[in-house]
């Protein structure tokens, strides 16, 4: 043990007051820097000299510097920053989506409905004037046209999420490959030295983790996690090993990225539906595995699985969606039905797309009951010549008998329907039943044509609740199938005075207006997509739409508010641990400013015991 022994020991204790402040230093000027994790160093005794008369110390050394991360506490932010973000993007779309269902009493479609109907009763009271046409004209288009406006409002609504999906995806794929290349870098860095840690790194890796907690669910392993005691029980994420996965799926293995890949084939629309592809090209389906954060959100609301014909059977939008066409569709087949009690001088049905002649109809449309309805001759003056029942139950198609009845077959049957022993003025010696499918384009079409000179009869159904001249569109008031191609008949559009609302061809008859009034409170089958009925009115069933739409909406409106709040005390709880307290560091600044005076005096002291014992020797 020597003189120069001692020096060392204070210049130890200068490096190691001066990495302090260095350290120190940092941490205050990172005060406001995001992701940004406080620092210390790790400082122990220098091994000592075994000598007599015992060890004698030799200063300190700085054994590495370390982030006070707590990865416990870190792994609950991440949940609950995916939590909250999953919670905010659906309220955003759910309150923009509400404003497009407007209650309020002189506007929305609830108002255009109670128009449209006193249009109708207004016209049934004075089905002479054609002004009263005209208004009923102008009504119902106001009405189609906003029910084709909120479906449109819908679709681009829906677009946009799958949009915001195909972005969120390759933001996820971006992040992956960032992290796996930082993985690297901390690999290369650490592996100088046992000591030596890339905490600047490590944060950079934190941050990129964080923003991919916002976008999807994850989960990180990193392996040798050590708790150190000296900093009340932080841990500390030394670990070598490194893995990201998605519900066990892993996308960052180490330095190794594993991408998410988007299929626009699936969905009918074009849809993205997401993938994982297996070394083996095996795909694996990651839309039901994502289930937290942004694209959570997204994949909720947009729909995750779709049916053999390409369309989304889930998702909240789709819901809306599918409700809206519920109600247009009902509204349609409904109408139509009783539009067809005026009669006309033949019927033909809408084009029939893939009805081919031996499906059965309720087959072709859920909205097609068993039952009967009656079709209906009148002479010039309106006076009821014929009238036949027709069947239908679950094997009727329209022109095959080889499994059942038929439309075509009972229409043409030659029986004696009037029931007066005469089989030469029934239905079918006035009319005929034609149907005709073209393979080509799958497009079948039923006709009742007249059998005399045009415009010597007239024909009407009247139906009793089996819907089929609502649903095959035999005589329309409404064009289309769903909300967004719901339109007054196109020949009614262009000449307003071809609007009927007689039963039999008589002036003055209002019998199929009146009708048309009474549907208004009259309660229907709403048969949604998914097979569900719901027994409303039209207005009924409109207010049960708005009031699901509302319902969901402030549902995550206050679940929202709660992940908010449980965010916040998450990241309040992490910034106790790894953030920096200014406070904090001021006052270690002051004691290791100390630390360096007194170690800089030992040294001072080394020096002047030098000098006295130079001068002893001269």
């Amino acid at each position: 043990m020597g003189i120069f022994d001692s020096l060392y020991t204070g210049v130890s204790g200068l490096n190691a007051a001066q990495i302090q402040i260095q350290v120190t230093g940092q941490n205050i000027t990172n005060v406001n820097s995001d992701y940004y994790t406080r620092q210390r160093v790790v400082q122990s005794a220098a091994d000592p000299l075994h000598a007599t008369p015992g060890d004698i110390g030799l200063g300190t050394r700085v054994d590495t510097i370390v982030r006070i991360h707590d990865e416990f506490t870190f792994t609950k932010l991440k949940t609950a920053s995916s939590n909250k973000e999953c919670t905010s993007y659906k309220e955003d779309i759910l309150k923009e989506i509400t404003q497009r269902f407007p209650d309020l009493q002189d506007t929305g479609l609830l108002n255009d409905i109670q128009n449209y109907y006193q249009a109708w009763n207004n016209f049934a009271s004075h089905s002479y004037e054609s002004s009263q046409k005209e208004n009923l004209l102008n009504i119902t288009n106001t009405l189609t046209h906003r029910v084709n406006d909120t479906a449109l409002q819908l679709q681009t609504i829906h677009k946009s999420i799958n949009d915001d999906i195909v972005i969120a995806v390759e933001e996820i794929n971006r992040l992956g490959q960032q992290i796996a290349d930082i993985n690297k870098q901390i690999q290369s860095v650490e592996s100088k030295s046992s000591s030596v840690n890339a905490n600047d790194l490590r944060d950079k890796r934190d941050q990129l983790e964080s923003t991919m907690a916002n976008l999807v669910n994850i989960s990180t392993f990193k392996n040798d996690i050590m708790s150190d005691s000296r900093y009340g029980g932080a841990m500390t994420d030394q670990g070598k090993d490194y893995t990201l996965a998605i519900d066990g799926i892993t996308l960052v293995e180490g330095v190794n990225f594993h991408p998410l890949k988007l299929d626009t084939q699936a969905s009918k629309d074009g849809f993205a539906t997401i993938y994982y592809e297996l070394n083996d090209e095996t795909r694996i389906e990651m839309s039901n595995k994502i289930t937290n954060g942004k694209l959570g959100a997204m994949l909720d609301l947009r729909g995750r699985n779709v049916d053999e014909h390409g369309e989304f059977m889930d998702g909240t939008i789709t819901d809306f969606r599918n409700n809206l066409d519920t109600f247009a569709q009902t509204m349609i087949v409904h109408t139509n039905n009783i539009y067809a009690l005026s009669a006309q001088d033949k019927m033909h049905s809408m084009d029939l797309k893939d009805m081919d002649k031996d499906m059965t109809l309720q087959n072709y449309s859920s909205y097609v009951q068993s039952g009967s309805f009656d079709v209906v001759v009148y002479d010039a003056s309106g006076k009821e010549v014929a009238r036949k029942s027709i069947n239908i139950d679950a094997s009727t198609t329209m022109n095959d008998t080889t499994q059942g009845t038929s439309i075509v077959s009972q229409f043409n049957s030659d029986v004696d329907g009037n029931g007066n022993n005469s089989t030469n003025d029934d239905l079918d010696d006035y009319f005929e039943a034609i149907y005709t499918f073209d393979p080509k384009i799958g497009m079948g079409k039923l006709g009742f044509v007249p059998k005399r000179a045009e415009g010597e009869y007239t024909i009407s159904i009247e139906d009793n609740g089996t819907n089929f001249a609502g649903v095959f569109g035999m005589s329309q008031f409404f064009e289309g199938t769903k909300a967004s191609n719901m339109q007054v008949e196109q020949s009614l559009r262009a000449d307003s005075s071809k609007i009927k609302g007689s039963k039999a061809p008589v002036d003055g008859d209002n019998t199929m207006a009146n009708e048309m009034v009474l549907l208004q409170t009259k309660q229907v089958d709403f048969i949604n997509k998914d097979g569900s009925i719901k027994n409303e009115t039209i207005s009924g069933y409109y207010r049960y739409l708005t009031s699901d739409i509302a319902g969901r909406t402030e549902s995550v409106i206050a679940l929202n508010s709660t992940n908010t709040s449980l965010h916040a005390s998450v990241f309040a709880e992490f910034q106790s641990i790894s953030g920096v307290n200014i406070d904090e560091e001021l006052s270690n600044l002051i004691r290791f400013q100390s630390s360096y005076g007194a170690a800089a005096k030992i040294i001072t002291t080394v020096d002047q015991m030098l000098n006295t014992l130079l001068s002893v020797k001269q």
